[in-house]
């Protein structure tokens, strides 16, 4: 193999490659005889098959094998030797082929720009610390326990209020007629929670246990049957039982029921909980502020064909005018993600970064501890899927990444209350709607400028 460097500035390079015949040729014939031991062809024995006989059958099937073949490890090796850091996939430009040729292509590069690190020492964030108040574990606490209500059967002749559950039968008829699914058994509702079919709950307060009860709903637009969407349905119930709620002891026997060790462990596993929520929000925040500023302070050129591939991504699920009508905001969005990823990864590459299979294992565990009952089906989904496990992969990447780039950085520790965590958010909030909001009020006056014109 021969390679000789056409060019090679800014961003782009172009490459001549040429293959030798003979070369060419031992690869052929070594795709023969591994081709002997597989072929089965009508008057032949199995191996036996003659090469002249495949090539005869097979020869441009085998023959354009070979060549990609070729192709792909040499166009390769010339990247490799040549120290080229390839940005997307190379253009070939076969100029001379075929079977007792040389092989003679071109082939044409978008290179990886060469990203000069700034110090990250004028970059600045806030890691803040939570603090959660007692009053709202409390809080979450009692919404819990409510959530665990019980309920005890009211005495004979007492009737139904609001909250309490009424267990009943029913059959259904519209137009008077019975339909599909029209009959219930040991149907249970709480009282003004409107869980079965909006208005039903509230024509069941002040019923009786074993009292019939005609009620008269419109069946929800959503029915399945479709023609009986919208309808009025008359459900003749049978009240078989009432219970009234009662309150749940916030005690001990509570948080063992919830997988606590007591009462305690409950409240510390709240806090924890509760905790965790905010700053993770707050992490992420954090992160975009830090990455934010570190595209700012670098100067990179991006190959356009990555720019085009990574836009691409962005709006594949876009219809086709929303593609058109913001295509600046998202060559925009596509340039910060390359850049930000250059950058980061140029850093993880300086400092020797690297993601172990231990590290990706114990990810996959953590997941699968995470969802309860679905343990097969995540850890499938990994074996599976090469790209989620890349993914996966990179996401841990970036993680270290920021985490040495934190040290790095003026890195001013704060410890808040959930309150001004809630006020930190709402700001950040109101400030991205505004953005929002002064982007597209820009956009209408550039509009205004050029029709002016």
């Amino acid at each position: 193999m021969k390679v000789r460097v056409n060019s090679k500035k800014g961003l782009k390079a172009s490459l001549s490659i040429l293959v030798d015949k003979k070369t060419i040729q031992k690869k052929l014939d070594e795709k023969l005889i591994e081709l002997q031991g597989k072929v089965q062809l009508k008057g032949f024995r199995p191996g036996k098959v003659p090469s002249k006989v495949i090539k005869n059958q097979f020869g441009k099937a085998i023959y354009g094998e070979v060549i990609d073949g070729i192709l792909k490890e040499t166009s390769t090796k010339a990247i490799e030797d040549n120290k080229i850091k390839v940005a997307g996939q190379p253009k070939i430009d076969l100029k001379t082929f075929g079977e007792g040729k040389d092989l003679d292509y071109t082939m044409e590069v978008d290179i990886l720009p060469d990203v000069k690190l700034n110090s990250l020492e004028k970059i600045k964030a806030t890691n803040y610390e939570i603090e959660v108040e007692n009053e709202l574990v409390e809080n979450r606490l009692k919404e819990i326990a409510k959530n665990q209500q019980n309920f005890s059967e009211k005495k004979e002749g007492e009737t139904s209020n609001l909250e309490d559950l009424v267990v009943f039968d029913y059959t259904a008829k519209v137009e008077g007629k019975n339909f599909e699914g029209n009959e219930g058994k040991n149907i249970q509702l709480v009282l003004g929670k409107d869980l079965f079919i909006k208005g039903f709950d509230s024509q069941l307060v002040g019923v009786k246990k074993n009292q019939n009860k005609s009620v008269t709903v419109k069946l929800p637009e959503n029915y399945p049957n479709k023609e009986l969407a919208n309808k009025k349905a008359e459900f003749d119930c049978k009240v078989t039982n009432i219970k009234k709620p009662i309150d749940v002891k916030i005690d001990d026997e509570l948080g063992k029921k919830l997988g606590a060790k007591d009462l305690g462990d409950l409240k510390n596993l709240i806090k924890k909980q509760i905790k965790n929520q905010y700053q993770n929000t707050l992490e992420t925040i954090t992160k975009r502020k830090i990455l934010e500023q570190i595209e700012k302070s670098h100067s990179i050129d991006l190959p356009e064909n990555l720019v085009e591939q990574e836009t691409k991504i962005i709006t594949q699920s876009f219809k086709k005018e929303e593609i058109e009508k913001n295509k600046k905001e998202h060559v925009k969005l596509a340039k910060s993600r390359i850049k930000t990823g250059l950058i980061l990864n140029e850093i993880g590459l300086k400092n020797n970064l690297k993601v172990n299979e231990s590290e990706i294992k114990n990810e996959v565990e953590k997941q699968i501890k995470s969802m309860p009952g679905q343990e097969k089906m995540v850890m499938e989904y990994y074996q599976k899927n090469q790209n989620a496990l890349a993914s996966l992969r990179g996401a841990l990447y970036e993680e270290k990444v920021i985490e040495l780039i934190k040290t790095k950085i003026k890195l001013e520790k704060k410890t808040i209350k959930t309150k001004e965590a809630e006020e930190i958010l709402k700001k950040i909030s109101e400030d991205s709607k505004t953005s929002k909001s002064s982007d597209v009020e820009k956009q209408q006056k550039k509009t205004k400028i050029t029709k002016k014109k």
